[in-house]
C-alpha cells in the first residue's frame, strides 16, 4: 500500500503538503492539489483507519446541517435520519449543529452564517436555487469547507455531491400515475398541480417531468391550472380551493411538494372528492390518513431518511481521508405508496 512520503516523491513535494491535500487542512494550490490527488488514486492510496480515527477525534469536528420548512412534517423524517447519524459521529468526537428557515433565501444564508461562526467543518444543505446561496456554497469551498446538497439540488455550484430524489423521474412517475387512477374517466382530464416554490428546484424540476411526460404519451390529459402554495397548509387550502372554484372541468390533482393537507381539505370541501383523483409526494402521516380514506390514490415516496444520513457520512468521510465522494449523484429510491401497503 502506497505511502504518504511515496506520494509525496512522486509529486515532487513535501510530505506536510500531501497530508494537507489528503486531509483537507491549509491552501495548497489547485494545480498541485490535482497533482496530488491524481497520483493518490493512481497508486490507490487508502489511509489507515485506526489513523483516521485518531486524527478524527483530535480534529473536533463540527457539521452544519440545514433544511427549510418549519413546519414542514416531511422534514421530521429527513431529521430523524440526522439524529441516528449524529449518534454514530459522536463516537468520533464530531458534533452536528442542525438549523431548520424558512423558504427564503435571507433565513437561509442566515443560518450559513451563523453556522460558520459556529466554526464547522462542512455543510449539509436543502437549498433554494438562488444566485446568492450559489455564490455562498462557493465562497465556503474556498475556505475548504465542503456542502453537500440534500433534497434538493442547486445549479452549477461548487457543492460536493447532492443526495436525494431524481426529481424529474419522479415528476414523470407521477404522470403515469395520473394517467392510470383517472383511466376509468370518459372525458378529458384536466390536472390542477399545486406546488410549493417557483425558486426551489426540486419542484420545478417535478412539474417539468410531468408535463414533459403528459405531453409525450398522454394526449387526453391537460394541465388546467399550477398554483404555489409554499409549503404551507393554509396557503395551500386557500390557493387550492381557489383553483378549484376557478375551473369546475378539474378532475385530477397532483401535489409537487407539501400542503397536500391543506389542498386536500379544500378538495374534500368543495364536495368534488369523489370525482377528483389526486397524486401527492411522500407518507407524511396526514397523507397517509388521507390515503385511508381514499382522498389520495397514491403518494410517491423518497427516503427521507436516507436523506439526513448520507449527507452526513458523505461529509464526514470527505473531512477525514481526503476523498471526494464516488458519485456526484445519490439519488434515493422512488416508493410508490398505496393504501394496501402503507
Amino acid at each position: 500500500m502506497a505511502t504518504i512520503k511515496e506520494i509525496a516523491e512522486l509529486a515532487g513535494v513535501s510530505r506536510g503538503t500531501v497530508d494537507r491535500v489528503l486531509n483537507n487542512r491549509g491552501a495548497v494550490s489547485p494545480e498541485t492539489e490535482k497533482k496530488i490527488r491524481e497520483i493518490a488514486r493512481a497508486v490507490r492510496y487508502t489511509p489507515n483507519r485506526a489513523g483516521i480515527v485518531l486524527a478524527a477525534q483530535k480534529k473536533n469536528l463540527k457539521l452544519g446541517f440545514i433544511v427549510f420548512g418549519h413546519s414542514n412534517p416531511f422534514f421530521d423524517k429527513v431529521l430523524l435520519g440526522v439524529e441516528e447519524e449524529s449518534a454514530e459521529l459522536r463516537c468520533y468526537n464530531c458534533r452536528v449543529l442542525t438549523r431548520r428557515v424558512g423558504v427564503s433565501t435571507g433565513e437561509m444564508i442566515g443560518a450559513i452564517d451563523h453556522l460558520v461562526r459556529e466554526g464547522v467543518s462542512g455543510l449539509a444543505i436543502a437549498p433554494g436555487n438562488d444566485d446568492s446561496i450559489r455564490h455562498k456554497i462557493d465562497e465556503l469551498a474556498e475556505r475548504n469547507i465542503p456542502a453537500v446538497t440534500l433534497n434538493t439540488d442547486i445549479e452549477n455550484s461548487r457543492r460536493i455531491a447532492y443526495v436525494g430524489s431524481d426529481y424529474y423521474e419522479s415528476g414523470r412517475t407521477a404522470a403515469g400515475l395520473i394517467s392510470l387512477v383517472t383511466a376509468p374517466f370518459a372525458v378529458p382530464v384536466h390536472v390542477g398541480i399545486v406546488s410549493g416554490s417557483d425558486q426551489i428546484l426540486c419542484h420545478t424540476r417535478r412539474i417539468a417531468g410531468f408535463q414533459e411526460r403528459i405531453m409525450e404519451c398522454y394526449p387526453g390529459i391537460s394541465v388546467a391550472d399550477i398554483i404555489y402554495n409554499h409549503d404551507d397548509d393554509i396557503e395551500s387550502y386557500r390557493r387550492t380551493r381557489e383553483m378549484l372554484d376557478a375551473h369546475p372541468e378539474i378532475n385530477a390533482l397532483y401535489f409537487g411538494s407539501a400542503g397536500v393537507h391543506g389542498g386536500c381539505r379544500a378538495l374534500c370541501e368543495s364536495g368534488r372528492q369523489s370525482a377528483v383523483r389526486v397524486i401527492a409526494h411522500d407518507a407524511v402521516s396526514s397523507t397517509e390518513e388521507l390515503i385511508r380514506r381514499g382522498v389520495i390514490s397514491a403518494t410517491i415516496c423518497q427516503q427521507p431518511e436516507k436523506q439526513g444520513s448520507l449527507p452526513l457520512s458523505l461529509l464526514f468521510s470527505y473531512l477525514t481521508t481526503g476523498e471526494k465522494p464516488d458519485s456526484e449523484y445519490y439519488y434515493t429510491n422512488s416508493d410508490i405508496r398505496i393504501r394496501e401497503n402503507i
